[in-house]
């Protein structure tokens, strides 16, 4: 059995329903991948993500539990799975982004990266090698390279290249150590190159050679405008295997999800679902809801009525009002779990357009709608 099977192509768009096979079960796609940073989806139980919304995979980050509690503390407890008691697969960042986020304590060198812990100020090193193995000791199904995220306002083109070449330089590394561990988790590198759509083909073709189980687009979602992120993607997906599964790290908005699928992208994830959710932010069929206001305070309607979540089933947009104003945490869980369940039903919906033939006609209302709102 392959690490990915494509069981449906949109012939007119290349978006893809597939199926990613994991040592923790399969992952259908497009996927939407709710994150959990610190082993915990904030605000769910590891029950609700599976039981109530049917998560198959989601997002941990290395930087945050290599510092706190530990890879080690970790690997004892018999890996992530076991120590959050998660069922499903699991998929860890390299913390590469965090890291390269402490630009104030953090000094790039071409062994890796020197930084300060946010948590206390010790030093610590991560190089492309220590990322895996920090990764195997979690016991992630799938795994990310370390690589070097640059800074939006997009740099100098010849510093763009440099640091490209040093990414390429540390997936090559990252892969010869993996490779020397008989493992079934999965190591993806990831396409950097900035919004210089030279570089991003470069680098893309670059890392084929590597033959990886899978790859991701990484350096998007750091303050550029949408339509640079979607235009680096549509130049570097098609440019990726159709064998492999392709993931686009750190996006997006619910409307956005569509437009990355169409352009040939099966993985997505994004704090935005359940941080806005503890923001008071909610996203229904019918646009956004901003709960603290004062037209909800005596609406009896549901939070969405199209939406079958326990939330949406049970609870009252005027009662919601009334836990956030109160700061009450039963707030942050009632719209966490509608939020997620949110982005979830989409990529299903998605998913079911692809292969049923569809997803032409389901791309054009979505922009329509989209027309429509900004009007």
């Amino acid at each position: 059995m392959s690490f990915f099977e494509v069981e449906a192509t949109c012939p007119e768009t290349g978006a893809r329903a597939g199926v990613i096979h994991t040592p923790h079960g399969d992952v259908e796609t497009p996927v939407f991948m709710p994150v959990g940073t610190q082993a915990t989806v904030k605000g769910l139980t590891p029950e609700q993500l599976s039981d109530d919304l049917d998560a198959k995979i989601i997002l941990s980050n290395t930087y945050h539990l290599f510092l706190r509690p530990g890879h080690e503390l970790i690997r004892s407890f018999g890996g992530l799975h076991e120590f959050m008691r998660w069922p499903r697969a699991i998929l860890t960042d390299s913390g590469g982004y965090q890291v390269f986020s402490l630009s104030k304590i953090r000094k790039i060198t071409e062994e890796g990266v020197i930084f300060q812990s946010h948590l206390n100020g010790d030093k610590h090193l991560f190089t492309p090698e220590s990322t895996v193995d920090t990764q195997m000791a979690l016991g992630s199904d799938i795994m990310m390279v370390l690589d070097e995220c640059l800074e939006y306002p997009a740099p100098p083109e010849a510093k763009a290249r440099r640091s490209m070449n040093r990414t390429i330089r540390w997936a090559e590394q990252a892969f010869t150590h993996y490779r020397k561990f008989d493992t079934k988790q999965a190591l993806f590198p990831i396409v950097q190159g900035s919004m210089y759509p030279g570089l991003r083909r470069e680098c893309a073709e670059r890392l084929l050679a590597l033959d990886a189980p899978g790859y991701a687009i990484g350096g998007l979602s750091v303050g550029e405008p949408r339509a640079e992120s979607l235009a680096m993607t549509e130049i570097t997906a098609p440019l990726l295997p159709l064998e492999k599964p392709r993931y686009v790290m750190g996006v997006g908005k619910p409307e956005e999800l569509i437009e990355y699928v169409a352009r040939g992208i099966d993985m997505m994830d994004c704090v935005m679902p359940s941080r806005n959710a503890r923001n008071g932010c909610l996203f229904t069929s019918q646009g956004r809801v901003i709960i603290k206001h004062a037209k909800y305070r005596d609406d009896r309607g549901p939070l969405d009525p199209a939406c079958n979540c326990y939330t949406c089933k049970t609870f009252t947009r005027a009662y919601l009002r009334h836990l956030f104003l109160a700061g009450e945490i039963l707030f942050a869980v009632l719209a966490t779990l509608h939020n997620i369940r949110h982005y979830l039903d989409i990529m299903r919906q998605i998913r079911q357009s692809i292969l049923f033939g569809a997803f032409p006609q389901l791309l054009q209302s979505a922009r329509l709608a989209q027309v429509v709102e900004t009007e």
